[in-house]
């Protein structure tokens, strides 16, 4: 069924809309799939932040172009559909481990930003650790270097007031303390 001129101004209009609101897009190629099988993936999809459309093509492409991004032509061939992903990361994890599932679903690639990533590089992405797990690895890296130069100047005082300790200690067996009268011991 033909889809009208304006019904295709407007979705190349929402396309650049949903590529703007998104930080990557992931294109699947999803040939053989059911409807649940879509509304399924389309829902876990939801939860990862990720909004999963059927495209046209042609039209995606003219969206890319108005957005001044390309994708290689081979990925915007046969049915196509597009992940816009607020988290990349989570969209991507959610892809692929559907891909195990559904085995007639195949990532094609994607954006990250304006650049342009392989099915490969989707994979290593969705292999990524969540972003609050980097963000403690990275803290942790920046935090050691002042945690050990506390536990160095921690342990430099320590050794002085063992020091002294010890020479105090020695003093009150002398019985030569300085400044410290001895109390007459009761009888």
């Amino acid at each position: 069924m033909a889809i009208s001129k304006d019904r295709k101004i407007e979705l190349v209009t929402q396309y650049v809309e949903q590529l703007r609101q998104s930080k990557g897009i992931i294109l699947a190629d999803y040939r053989g799939m059911t409807v649940s099988d879509i509304s399924g993936l389309r829902n876990s999809l939801r939860s990862a932040g990720c909004r999963f459309w059927v495209v046209k093509n042609r039209l995606l492409k003219l969206a890319l172009r108005e957005m001044g991004l390309s994708l290689p032509d081979d990925w915007l061939n046969g049915p196509t559909v597009v992940g816009f992903c607020e988290d990349v990361p989570r969209a991507a994890k959610v892809l692929t481990e559907a891909t195990k599932e559904l085995e007639v679903l195949r990532i094609k690639g994607g954006l990250v930003g304006a650049a342009v990533v392989s099915a490969e590089q989707v994979n290593a992405i969705a292999n990524l650790p969540p972003l609050e797990v980097i963000l403690s690895q990275a803290l942790g890296t920046i935090n050691a270097p002042a945690s050990r130069m506390v536990g160095v100047v921690a342990s430099g005082i320590r050794q002085v007031l063992n020091v002294l300790q010890a020479y105090v200690d020695k003093l009150e067996k002398s019985g030569a303390v300085p400044g410290v009268e001895q109390a007459a011991a009761p009888a």
